[in-house]
């Protein structure tokens, strides 16, 4: 009879088999009530599955992540259950769980409209308050075929045919309604309290576009109204942030169908583009990085080495001339080799450490495109240190270092760390992978106390460590990455001399903090919500005159805060003051400075912040040391790395 372990080590013995849910039961009401499934060994299983051999159990509710995640498939389940009894004709074919919600993908002959996801959601409501038992069933592979085929669920049939022939097939009925799934699910309808149908789009079956087009019906689940009121507010204000909206109202940037996903940066989004590089090229100097450029047109040959065009070719732009084909680079990893192999090297010009803002291409799917967080033409802060294996360590944590401090001076705080292990397809051997691993886990260990595996996960050529950030809206954004590579150095003939005056391939680090410039600046645009830190904003500062008399005063104003190396401009326009005032703040620059009359005699400014406040008349001199000290805390720290 089963003996069941529970989180905290205490144990209950049983006279016979009994389910989770009652084992939940016994030990209070409480749990059993907000019980949705259990963990037990590893596995997460439905609430009906029964124990009958001794284990570890701990169970499983919405208060868990593994909980959230049953509650979002048991509702996209709603979801289908709602449109088939609304839409007969549509078939079902896949829907998972995605971050924040769930989707799932139909095969119907018009689109869903609107109205549409408004009545199924209508129709979700009604099937959740029937609180209707959900029950797992196995079948036979063979039957479960002739059933789907048989009502009209072709695709259903076809998953099923590309089940390993080992695997249980299960499917779980509520109602009138069954579906194929592996589970697990809630234990009745009525356990899906919250959700939201948020969007449809199009979507091709399994992902590829030689497939047909199917429509996705996306929507968001939560264990309460209470938890997703606060989403869709949320969501709400992510809107009032998109860096696409807010880059019209700031002049940044725009994009056009002639160069999908490439950038027509304007003159105030490449300022910023401008400061941010400048930034970070003093953070490199500082740390010991030399800066380089390479090749944006290399020969096939080279990515046929490095392993590239097996791996990219279809995310490549290639052209061929004189009879010779080439790629448009679409990282430049490569191309810091070839300048790492012109003269021999000795162990003692190691660590190397080489920088690159390398402008690349991607070729990706035109249906992927978003404005800057997704783009077809990107300039990457790419950097690769080549070092001996005593190194790794010692360039790791420099490097996590410096991503920690960038990340901060750009506003955030916090975090996320992830070691990303070997993926099915990869270049080297199984030896050098165990090494780079380990280097990675070590200096992890090392530093952090918390951070996450993703296994399988990693770059093709080595494991990688990411560096994700979360905004002000707990969004998490991974940007930075350092990948330990044995193999490509080796590929590409890359040596130093050993001290025993041995050759040896050097251990070659990829490292990147921001990522792209393009994505890091939407990033930042939604962060801040166009409202830049003092020393990023495009213009620091606007002066604006209420009559003609003080248009003089504000010229001299502006020439002054130019001369001393400050982003500013005189709004001279006649116009009256407030509507001058609404306008700038509209454009959130930092400072209105404001000069009338009496301002003009007194030689002084009337200051407001874009925030509204009013900070009232002061020396011009006074205004330059407050701004001052806002540029200069961040200058200082990069003299001080």
């Amino acid at each position: 009879m089963p003996t069941v372990t529970l989180p905290d080590g205490s144990q209950r013995h049983y006279d016979r088999p009994l389910t989770i849910g009652q084992v939940a039961e016994d030990i209070g009401l409480g749990l059993a009530k907000a019980a949705l499934a259990g963990h037990i060994d590893g596995r997460v299983l439905d609430i009906d599955h029964v124990v009958d051999e001794d284990c570890v159990l701990s169970i499983v509710t919405s208060k868990d992540k593994e909980g959230l995640d049953i509650l979002r498939h048991s509702t996209a389940h709603l979801l289908a259950q709602a449109v088939k009894q609304l839409h007969p004709g549509a078939q079902v074919t896949i829907g998972p769980v995605i971050e924040d919600g769930f989707y799932y993908d139909f095969a119907y002959e018009r689109a869903f409209t609107d109205e549409d996801l408004r009545a199924i959601e209508a129709k979700m409501e009604e099937l959740a308050r029937a609180d209707l038992k959900v029950q797992r069933e196995v079948w036979d592979r063979s039957e479960a075929m002739e059933f789907f085929r048989g009502i009209g669920e072709v695709y259903k049939a076809r998953i099923i045919e590309e089940i390993p022939p080992a695997e249980t097939i299960s499917l779980y009925r509520q109602g009138d309604f069954i579906d194929l799934c592996r589970g697990p699910h809630v234990p009745r309808t009525g356990k899906i309290k919250a959700f939201k149908l948020t969007k449809v789009a199009g979507a091709y079956w399994r992902g590829d576009a030689r497939n047909e087009m199917l429509q996705r019906i996306y929507g968001t689940a939560w264990p309460d109204r209470k938890a997703l009121q606060q989403y869709l507010n949320r969501l709400e204000e992510a809107q009032r942030r998109d860096h696409r909206r807010l880059a019209k109202v700031q002049d940044l940037f725009h994009l056009q169908e002639e160069a999908p996903g490439m950038v027509f940066w304007h003159p105030n989004g490449w300022k910023v583009y401008r400061l941010l590089q400048e930034y970070l090229r003093a953070k490199l100097d500082a740390h010991g990085y030399r800066e380089i450029r390479t090749p944006e047109l290399v020969d096939r040959s080279l990515w046929e080495r490095s392993g590239h065009w097996e791996k990219f070719r279809a995310d490549m732009f290639t052209t061929e001339s004189e009879k010779r084909d080439y790629a448009v680079k679409p990282m430049s990893c490569p191309g810091h080799v070839q300048i790492f192999n012109q003269g021999l090297k000795s162990y003692r010009d190691l660590p190397l450490r080489l920088a690159e803002f390398g402008n690349c291409h991607r070729n990706e799917p035109s249906g992927t495109l978003h404005g800057l967080m997704r783009v077809r033409n990107f300039v990457q802060d790419d950097a690769h240190i080549f070092c001996t294996e005593e190194q790794i360590q010692s360039e790791v944590a420099k490097f996590l270092d410096l991503a920690d401090a960038v990340y901060r001076d750009c506003g955030f705080d916090e975090v996320i760390v992830a070691l990303a292990t070997r993926p099915e397809q990869r270049v080297g051997a199984d030896e050098l992978w165990d090494k780079a691993e380990r280097a990675l886990d070590q200096a992890l260990q090392a530093r952090y106390p918390d951070w996450e595996i993703k296994p399988g996960e990693g770059a093709f050529y080595g494991p990688k460590i990411e560096l994700s950030m979360k905004d002000c809206l707990g969004r998490v954004w991974q940007c930075g990455t350092i990948q330990v590579d044995f193999s490509m150095p080796q590929r590409l003939g890359a040596q130093y001399v050993a001290e025993d005056g041995a050759r040896v391939v050097p251990v070659m680090l990829h490292r990147a903090i921001l990522g792209s410039f393009e994505r890091f600046i939407g990033v930042l645009i939604e962060h801040y919500g166009g409202a830049w830190p003092a020393w990023l904003a495009p213009t620091q500062a606007v002066v604006l005159n209420i009559t003609e008399p003080q248009a003089a005063y504000a010229r001299a104003v502006e020439k002054d805060l130019v001369e001393r190396g400050f982003r500013a401009f005189a709004d001279l326009r006649n116009e009256k003051i407030g509507f001058k005032i609404r306008e700038h703040t509209l454009q959130k620059i930092p400072y209105l400075l404001i000069v009338g009359e009496r301002e003009r005699e007194s030689r002084t400014v009337a200051v407001r912040t874009r925030e509204g406040e009013d900070l009232g008349s002061m020396p011009q001199e006074a205004f330059v040391e407050r701004l001052h000290g806002e540029v200069i805390q961040l200058s200082r720290a990069v003299a001080e790395d």
